[in-house]
């Protein structure tokens, strides 16, 4: 859940290789070339993405801690850009990236939406913290959240609600919408 370019002192420490411009080119490359072999949609997420597009009129946004190309590479190879194009989001474009807010907080602000009114879903520790502190309530997705540490980790930070489906999501922003 981090950036690379926030971690170039512990990926040096960790690998012992220097971190500069032609190591980033090269491991956004072969990133980039796994993802397109590799990357699957999480089970459910399409419908669910599309029945909250739908039932938010349009005003969703897509704010990501990752570089803008790999964003939209992961939305499109898993059918998400229709619903985000416009509105996507990234901690790399912004002052500071996650666990900061800028990134939300940008996006809250392009959908002309005060922070505190949105709803922000997140898989990462650092993503749920920077929408906390964006103001906004935080839903944590965590698949194996069961007994997991995972979702202990996302309550630890603020998380509203964590949930294990992602079918689940537009059920528990309706009822989220109706007590927010």
């Amino acid at each position: 859940g981090k950036a690379v370019k926030d971690e170039t002192e512990r990926i040096a420490l960790e690998t012992g290789r220097r971190i500069d411009e032609a190591w980033l080119g090269s491991f956004r490359e072969r990133r980039n070339q796994r993802l397109e072999r590799e990357l699957q949609a999480v089970r459910g997420v399409v419908d669910a993405v599309a029945r909250v597009h739908e039932g938010h009129a349009g005003r969703i946004a897509c704010a990501s801690g990752a570089d803008r190309f790999k964003v939209e590479l992961q939305l499109a190879k898993c059918g998400l850009m229709p619903y985000f194009k416009g509105n996507i989001f990234s901690g790399h474009e912004m002052p500071r990236s996650k666990p900061f807010p800028d990134v939300y907080l940008a996006a809250a602000a392009h959908l002309g939406a005060d922070a505190a009114r949105c709803a922000v879903i997140e898989d990462t520790v650092t993503g749920a913290t920077a929408g906390v502190a964006a103001g906004a309530t935080v839903f944590g997705y965590s698949p194996d959240a069961n007994g997991h540490s995972g979702a202990e980790a996302l309550r630890g930070v603020g998380v509203a609600h964590v949930f294990t489906d992602m079918g689940a999501l537009p059920g528990l922003l309706a009822g989220w919408r109706q007590t927010a």
